[in-house]
């Protein structure tokens, strides 16, 4: 079996350390593997519990996956589990890790990250959508929106699909649309409450605040229904193959109940019902 090592990298001001886990191809004949595994905070995804480890959906959905390799592969597999602040180091990490690393941040599947990141299938798909303060009119196409929104400015979540859908209606329909930037979806959600900015935000964080009683409207001319969340590895991750192989079962297949069940405990049966992927 490896021993993991840790290398510390400065790039662009960002700091990190080189993260390693177990080949599959080195441990089979062993039966034994320690896999690395690392999340950013997410209400009901990924956080921190009263005992100090961490609980969610996607801690849920990995130990799931070791369970499953004990049963189906004979391997015993031990998570390491760490949590990691900043998203943007989060997937600097797993893009510059190495062997069994794999990221839970709700990362969409897009085309240019496959380039330096492989993706397991969907575990779930999302709905972008615009939100703003509850008062403001219902906008039902794009160009309402200078008329509509006058007065506020857009804030987004830098290098984000949300800031991209934010700047191609800037480009298509409203030309002095004006931005802002936070590294907080909290911090988004809480200007559109104050209404001072309105913003794209994924369905889920929506539903969450609108649960715990803020103020905000969401727009369904303007949703974007077409993302889907993966796990994140290092392009060489060798049990990506095991995984996609677990998924298939486990939320497509005969095995979705706990799927199901584990998404209605930790986010609610609303958004479950927006998220899950149904079985075949």
């Amino acid at each position: 079996m490896k021993t993991p090592y840790w290398l510390l990298l400065v790039v662009s001001g960002l700091v990190w350390s080189m993260d390693e886990g177990d080949y599959l191809v080195d441990v089979e004949t062993e039966g034994a593997a320690s896999l690395s595994v690392l999340w950013v905070a997410s209400s009901g995804w990924a956080e921190a519990g009263a005992d100090g480890y961490p609980e969610g959906f996607t801690i849920d959905l990995m130990r799931e996956f070791a369970a499953w390799l004990a049963t189906t592969q004979g391997l015993t597999v031990e998570l390491q589990f760490e949590q990691e602040q900043d998203w943007r180091v989060f997937y600097e990490r797993v893009r510059m890790g190495s062997g069994g690393v794999f990221g839970l941040g709700n990362v969409t599947i897009t085309e240019p990250r496959r380039l330096e990141l492989s993706f397991s299938p969907p575990y779930v798909r999302n709905v972008a959508v615009l939100i703003t303060h509850a008062d403001r009119a219902e906008i039902l196409q794009p160009e309402q929106m200078p008329q509509a929104l006058a007065g506020l400015r857009a804030m987004a979540f830098a290098g984000t699909l949300h800031e991209r859908r934010l700047q191609t209606l800037k480009d298509s329909v409203w030309p002095e649309m004006t931005m802002d930037f936070s590294n907080s979806n909290q911090a988004i959600l809480d200007a559109a409450a104050a209404d001072t900015h309105f913003a794209y935000i994924d369905g889920y964080n929506y539903l969450q605040a609108r649960g715990r009683g803020a103020p905000l409207r969401r727009h369904p001319a303007l949703d974007d229904p077409g993302e889907s969340f993966g796990v994140i590895m290092p392009l060489d991750n060798d049990w990506r193959f095991l995984l996609e192989a677990f998924l298939a079962e486990a939320v497509e297949g005969a095995g979705n109940d706990w799927y199901r069940a584990s998404l209605e405990r930790h986010l609610g049966s609303e958004i479950a019902a927006m998220m899950a992927i149904e079985p075949d």
